[in-house]
């Protein structure tokens, strides 16, 4: 006999349910079992005027993701705006009812860890957004998109998206000042510590290493460089600045060692190459980000990384 798990994936695909507003629905049709513990009739899950899901709303959805350890909004609507809510919940309670009759009862606590699981992977899913505004500085545009990594990496535990995404974006703005084919990219989960690889990127005589929260072994590395020759650069956020500087002192490499900030990195070359007019900062965006989505494609398995443009707040 199937799993429970089997099963639903299988209603998955055979409804298609896809997008935060079915997802939203499967979310409160599985608590209204929960609460009344038995066997659901679709028509009482209508509202009086019988146009839309009863109890299908931003609340309802919220409390069941934040009880999850889910802080993110799925739909600010509820999904009640959702074409085909009715539908869907209609199916899903023909699917709790065959599930019953298979079972003897559904375990609905795992129905909804796998309701849970997809909304994960729906968050996971969306590509992160670069968003432009003129009354934005760079940076600012920059630490939106950083801020989105962050974010996620607080919904799906142990990921790292931060990292992850400045690496490549830095190797991105490497392509396009130097020229794609100048260096060489890895998966920002392959080990740096092979004897041909010096940090995350090698350019002649310099190795460099992009870190989220540099570390005494990143430290380490740097004295390793220089005893080869090379010379290190860490590239880290505004609040991992002071602790590589810390770092560094305290293993005397304070002189030896540069540091740059990563959204100055970033920041500094879109002036640049875009001449400091606004028309050329978009277009050097719109370069370092197809840059960066190339790089994904080829070095990440998670389509999740890329990077869409968009304007506006």
């Amino acid at each position: 006999m199937t799993t429970l798990e089997d099963d639903l994936q299988s209603f998955v695909k055979a409804q298609k349910i896809q997008g935060k507003g079915p997802l939203a629905v499967m979310l409160v049709v599985n608590e209204h079992a929960r609460k009344k513990g038995a066997v659901l009739k679709a028509d009482d899950l209508l509202t009086e005027q019988g146009g839309q899901v009863l109890g299908l709303g931003k609340a309802q959805v919220q409390a069941i993701l934040n009880r999850n350890g889910i802080q993110r909004v799925l739909a600010e609507e509820g999904g009640r705006t959702s074409r085909g809510s009715i539908a869907n919940m209609r199916a899903y309670v023909a699917f709790l009812a065959m599930q019953n009759g298979k079972r003897g009862i559904v375990d609905l606590k795992a129905a909804e860890a796998f309701w849970i699981g997809e909304v994960k992977k729906f968050f996971a899913g969306k590509p992160f957004l670069m968003k432009l505004d003129a009354s934005w500085g760079v940076r600012t545009s920059v630490r939106h998109l950083m801020a989105q990594a962050i974010a996620r990496q607080k919904d799906i535990k142990g990921t790292k998206f931060l990292g992850t995404m400045m690496q490549h974006l830095v190797g991105a703005k490497l392509d396009v000042v130097l020229g794609k084919g100048k260096l060489q990219h890895h998966s920002a989960n392959q080990s740096d510590q092979r004897p041909d690889r010096h940090g995350d990127f090698d350019l002649e005589d310099v190795a460099i290493h992009v870190s989220t929260a540099p570390s005494e072994a990143l430290i380490r590395k740097c004295d390793q460089n220089l005893g080869k020759g090379k010379r290190p650069i860490i590239i880290t956020t505004t609040d991992g600045t002071p602790t590589a500087e810390g770092l560094l002192r305290n293993a005397g490499l304070t002189e030896r060692v540069d540091i740059i900030e990563f959204e100055q990195f970033i920041a500094t070359n879109v002036f640049e190459i875009g001449r400091f007019n606004q028309d050329g900062r978009r277009e050097t965006f719109r370069k370092i980000i197809e840059a960066y989505n190339a790089i994904v494609g080829s070095a990440e398995t998670d389509p999740s990384l890329r990077i869409e443009m968009t304007s506006g707040k």
